[in-house]
C-alpha cells in the first residue's frame, strides 16, 4: 500500500503510520476525553514505539493498516487502523481525532476508510464493536448505513454491507475529490 493516501477526501489524507508519530499517538491514547472507550496503554513512548514496530510487521504482511488522518498540508488530525480481516470482512478502529481536529474530518476519515477497504482492498463489508456507552459513535455508524448485528453487556456490533456504503458514499460524496 502506498504511504501517503490523499487522492480520496476533499480536506484530509491518510499515511501509513511511522515510529516518529509514537508521541502524537501517545497523546491521542492518554487524553481522558479520547480515551474513555479504547484499550488502556502506558504512558510509556518505548512502549509506543514497539508496538509500532510490531505493527510494522503485521503491515507488511498486509495484515493490518494504521493511518496517521493529516490535513493535505499535513497537519497531524488523528489516527484511524484497519485490522481483524476475516475472509470479505474487515474491522476498523482506532479511530481517535484531536480535540481541535475541523469538524469535516470525522466523516471524511470514515468515508476515506471504507473506501480504502472496500474499493481497494476487495472487501464487502464490515464488522466494527463499539462500547455501548459510546453513544456519538453509535449513533454516527448508524446514521452512516451500518446496522447492529449482536450485543452484550459491554458492546454494540455492528456490520456495514459494501451496498451500505455505496449508498452513503453518494449521499456524501460532496467531500470526496472523486464522485464516481
Amino acid at each position: 500500500m502506498e504511504t501517503i493516501i490523499s487522492d480520496i477526501a476533499k480536506h484530509i489524507r491518510f499515511r501509513l503510520v511511522e515510529k516518529k508519530d509514537a508521541a502524537f499517538i501517545l497523546s491521542l491514547r492518554l487524553d481522558p476525553e479520547k480515551n474513555r472507550f479504547i484499550s488502556p496503554v502506558e504512558n510509556d513512548i518505548k512502549a509506543q514505539e514497539q508496538w509500532i514496530d510490531d505493527y510494522r510487521a503485521r503491515e507488511i504482511k498486509q495484515e493490518e493498516f494504521y493511518f496517521i488522518i493529516e490535513s493535505h498540508d499535513g497537519e497531524k488530525l488523528g489516527t484511524i487502523r484497519l485490522y481483524d480481516f476475516r475472509g470479505d470482512s474487515f474491522c476498523w478502529g482506532s479511530w481517535i481525532l484531536k480535540q481541535d481536529a475541523p469538524p469535516y474530518a470525522s466523516l471524511e476519515s470514515v468515508l476515506s476508510i471504507y473506501e480504502i477497504a472496500i474499493k481497494r482492498l476487495g472487501f464487502k463489508q464490515s464488522h466494527t464493536d463499539v462500547r455501548k456507552g459510546n453513544t456519538p459513535v453509535k449513533n454516527f455508524l448508524l446514521q452512516f448505513g451500518a446496522e447492529i448485528t449482536a450485543e452484550d453487556d459491554i458492546n454494540c456490533y455492528f456490520r456495514m454491507t459494501s451496498a451500505a456504503f455505496e449508498k452513503a458514499r453518494n449521499n456524501y460524496r460532496r467531500f470526496l475529490l472523486s464522485h464516481g
